[in-house]
């Protein structure tokens, strides 16, 4: 008799709204037996898998309850060495901050069978339905993309000097993020730009400089957001879509 043989997925749900799900995910999902999903997944996304697969939420959100990397790690091999089509859901693209390492390092150790699966990460696609470019032919010839979640770590005397920073993971950082450059020698006047719940209804973007964006969201809970910092969030005005009427 053969066996029925187990794959896990490392799915990129992408920024949160389901539209914005690849084909190649979406159709995973119609056929996945088990979801293991982190906790900024949209709860819409949920819905694209059958009422009979077993749904995992396993949190991964900062400040937060987690289960342990190690306890996700055993999870994906466990039901992988049962036989079942297992779907690893991450919020964005899986390859950028998405703690992939461990988790394929675990499946190979067990010679799991494993795929995975690109999305729209927030980092390219916030910016984007802000009306914010990366790059910009007078702007910005490059652009950077950091996470903010250990900011001590940083190398603030290089990134400063980039034309555009794009910053996951730094909402309650933020202070210290402005600290830095404004160390490191940066205008007080540079432009940032904070967007909230990219890509969904509950999108939310404050625009500022440096020297004031902390007064303009006071008392505002900045989790999650991306982060843009550079002259091209001046475009944002300009290059947002007409609303008509």
């Amino acid at each position: 008799m053969t066996t029925h043989k187990g794959k896990v997925y490392l799915v990129g749900a992408g920024p949160g709204d389901v539209a914005y799900l690849t084909v190649k995910a979406y159709r995973l999902l119609g056929k996945a037996e088990v979801l293991i999903y982190d906790d900024l997944v949209d709860q819409q996304l949920l819905d694209c898998v059958s009422s009979d697969c077993l749904r995992l939420h396993v949190g991964k959100r900062g400040g937060k309850l987690s289960t342990p990397q190690s306890e996700i790690n055993q999870l994906l091999v466990h039901y992988c060495l049962e036989g079942k089509q297992v779907i690893r859901l991450k919020s964005g693209d899986p390859f950028i901050f998405g703690r992939c390492t461990g988790e394929i390092q675990a499946l190979q150790d067990y010679s799991c069978d494993f795929e995975v699966i690109p999305g729209i990460s927030s980092a390219l696609a916030a910016p984007l339905m802000a009306g914010i470019p990366l790059t910009d032919a007078v702007l910005s010839r490059c652009f950077a993309v950091l996470t903010a979640h250990e900011p001590d770590v940083l190398d603030w005397s290089t990134i400063s000097r980039l034309d555009t920073l794009v910053i996951l993971m730094g909402g309650r950082s933020l202070p210290e993020i402005i600290h830095q450059l404004l160390r490191q020698g940066r205008s007080p006047s540079t432009p940032i730009a904070i967007i909230q719940w990219a890509g969904t209804v509950n999108q939310q973007v404050w625009i500022g400089e440096l020297n004031n964006i902390l007064a303009k969201t006071a008392q505002v809970s900045l989790s999650p957001v991306v982060i843009v910092i550079g002259e091209v969030v001046r475009l944002c005005n300009y290059l947002q879509p007409q609303k008509h009427l």
